[in-house]
């Protein structure tokens, strides 16, 4: 297959700048995903690497061979769109043969090939079925297989899935995950949704107003992220902030006041921060916990989304500040009910001033242990058969 590079790679429509210097290394064969936001870029880049959008400055090479001045059809590469952009009038074997058809292959090859790439996306049967007898993920192979049959050196989807109902978006992106690992090809993949990205990549661009602001694995970006943005953005719900204040500092961990006066340590490097030094602290969801045996803090339940294997709980703390906090999906806890929440220190990170992660003391894994594991259990069953006993007056 291949690889593509960017090199302070910059674009301009007059005087607004879209895309400020990025600089990407796309390895042979790698599934990269572009999420952030809508406006961040990512689908202006996409359509630079494709040769749709002009580069205003910078350089994009594809296996070392400068492609910023070879057109589109020449590159190489194939492009699935978010509108499938289907024939109306054309079986799917006649749209998905096209564009050989169109590079003067015989019809005898294209109509084999055609039906090669039908056998890996599983649509033999259809082959003579015009589009409008297709449903929405039906359409979207074809639309794939039409970037398939031209053999590409690499593939750019450009939000394909955005189209579809939340059930066949599971279904594609386990299709996708699926024929990558088939094909062992070079795929770049746009998308706003970071659920999509966590789920397929196997390297995350994350984009915010023109700049990457951290590229990494999926689970180097949720453990580790470089910003309050990229905290933010990565993880599903998204991660706990807070404001709170230094006033400790040790060789051990930094010591952070939140709201309502309660101290929670955190084991960053030392000196980063400073004695009066204000900072945000986060946290995830799934690394709360409700326990009345040691609460951090008390906070009033606002909202209750029961999803069967697990509970999120909406929680005002001191403050005003809400949490969300994930619960046993059994959680007895309901609106207005007041719950004790352990924060973990060793499971929090801190963000200094300017939205900067602070760097961890040691790299950890962002999991509970096994003995805590069964002290939360203990404690949820604690507060389900006694919840009044820890609400307030």
């Amino acid at each position: 297959m291949a690889t593509v590079t960017l090199r302070n790679i910059h674009k301009s429509y007059g005087d607004n700048e879209v895309i400020k210097g990025v600089d990407l290394d796309i390895d042979d064969r790698e599934f990269v995903v572009f999420v952030g936001p809508s406006g961040c870029g990512k689908s202006t880049l996409l359509r630079m690497i494709a040769g749709l959008e002009d580069i205003t400055a910078g350089e994009l090479l594809v296996d070392g061979e400068r492609m910023n001045e070879v057109p589109p059809d020449k590159r190489g590469l194939a492009m699935v769109f978010q509108t499938y952009a289907l024939y109306p009038h054309m079986s799917v074997a006649e749209n998905m043969a096209f564009s050989l058809r169109l590079a003067g292959m015989s019809k005898a090859k294209r109509w084999e090939r055609a039906k090669e790439v039908a056998r890996t996306l599983q649509l033999e049967p259809l082959l003579d079925r015009k589009p409008k007898a297709l449903s929405g993920g039906q359409r979207q192979r074809v639309a794939i297989g039409r970037a398939l049959v031209r053999n590409p050196r690499v593939f750019l989807f450009d939000e394909p899935l955005s189209n579809l109902d939340a059930a066949l978006r599971v279904q594609m992106r386990l299709e996708l995950s699926s024929l990558h690992d088939s094909l062992q090809s070079t795929m770049i993949y746009v998308t706003h949704d970071q659920v999509e990205a966590m789920t397929l990549a196997d390297k995350i661009v994350v984009l915010q107003g023109g700049v990457v602001e951290q590229v990494g694995s999926p689970l180097e970006l949720y453990h580790h992220p470089n910003n309050l943005f990229v905290a933010g953005f990565i993880g599903s719900p998204k991660m706990n902030f807070l404001p709170v204040m230094t006033t400790g500092v040790q060789d051990s961990g930094t010591n952070v006041r939140l709201p309502g006066d309660a101290v929670v340590t955190v084991p960053v490097q030392p000196k980063m921060l400073m004695v009066g030094d204000r900072a945000t602290l986060g946290i995830r969801p799934e690394h709360l916990r409700i326990d009345a045996n040691n609460p951090t803090v008390m906070g009033e339940v606002l909202v209750v989304e029961r999803l069967g294997g697990e509970t999120y709980l909406y929680v005002k703390i001191a403050g005003g500040d809400t949490f969300i906090v994930q619960a046993d999906g059994d959680s007895r806890a309901k609106v207005r009910d007041h719950v004790p929440i352990y924060i973990d220190g060793h499971l929090c990170h801190l963000f200094n001033a300017d939205g900067l992660a602070v760097p961890q003391a040691e790299r950890h894994h962002l999991t509970l242990s096994t003995p805590e594991v069964s002290q939360t259990q203990a404690s949820h069953q604690t507060y389900a058969q006694h919840p009044q006993s820890s609400q307030t007056d």
